[in-house]
């Protein structure tokens, strides 16, 4: 097994959905094997308007090869973590990747040639803590969004909590009240209560239960009312974010609070907006209307 370095764009002209899947053709097969049962980072390169730094961490489930294109493979990847805040490749005269340094201090350019690439474990590790921030954010989540009984495991490494469940639970929910800024967006509204915090919990679109990614984009801020309504089918979205509801369903007096341009309040960074295939799962698979 090897930690490694998968390269995806904003806009990638492979079939990527990167918290399910990484699409590639065939000279990366062994390097992509090589990573089988370990864990890797993402980067997003600055074509195309990209971060041009490491956004989020998964660990590789399988190989398969592409059905319709031949001489292409797919990455099934499994625990997907973004990081709150992406890392650069480089502070300064400092490289995260040792290799990406040449001796004169220049770029090695040609690395970012390749999809996929190995590094130290040290380095996934410094790479991951900084993405993280060793976890700080997730330990203020209000109690009221995650029970406070959930064990917290602060004597295991980093590496061994990022799968955990109650560490999944309590980054996504930060992530996603941070990017809603603590709004419900299928009300527009933002409730504080009077220790100062938002009462909007953070839902999957596809659920855990359905392999649904801990991502911004496969998330939504809404309300415990309306949160029960969504994971019950009463209330859904379209890919552009009009709202769905079943009105055979819903109580009226529910169905008034509801924003009254008919559209939910979505982020417009591609990195955090609902992604159309959970959306579309949703539709399909929870979505009574």
């Amino acid at each position: 097994m090897a930690k490694g370095i998968f390269i995806t764009k904003p806009d990638p002209e492979y079939d990527d959905l990167p918290e399910i899947r990484y699409h590639f053709p065939s000279r990366y097969l062994r390097l992509a094997e090589e990573c089988v049962g370990d864990w890797i980072l993402y980067y997003e390169p600055r074509r195309n308007q990209g971060r041009q730094a490491y956004f989020a961490t998964a660990r590789v489930r399988k190989i398969e090869s592409d059905p319709v294109t031949p001489k292409h493979y797919y990455a099934l990847v499994e625990d997907y973590l973004p990081f709150p805040d992406s890392v650069p490749f480089r502070e300064g005269d400092f490289f995260y990747e040792s290799a990406l340094r040449r001796p004169d201090g220049s770029v090695n350019l040609g690395l970012f040639q390749w999809a996929i690439h190995h590094l130290p474990e040290n380095e996934y590790e410094l790479i991951l803590q900084t993405g993280l921030a060793v976890g700080a954010e997730y330990q203020d989540v209000p109690v009221d969004a995650v029970s406070e009984d959930l064990p917290r495991y602060p004597e295991r490494p980093l590496i061994e909590q990022v799968s955990l469940r109650p560490y999944r639970d309590r980054a996504f929910s930060t992530i996603i009240r941070s990017v809603y800024n603590h709004t419900c967006a299928l009300t527009g509204f933002r409730l504080i209560n009077g220790h100062g915090r938002g009462e909007v919990e953070a839902a999957h679109i596809r659920s855990v239960e359905s392999n649904g990614p801990d991502s911004p984009r496969n998330g939504i801020a809404l309300s415990r009312t309306v949160h029960w309504l969504f994971d019950r089918g009463i209330v859904s979205m379209e890919d552009d974010g009009r709202i769905l509801k079943v009105d055979t369903l819903i109580p009226d007096q529910v169905s008034k609070i509801l924003c009254p341009e008919g559209y939910a309040r979505l982020p417009q960074s591609r990195s955090t907006k609902p992604h159309p295939e959970f959306l579309r799962w949703h539709r399909e698979h929870v979505f009574k209307g």
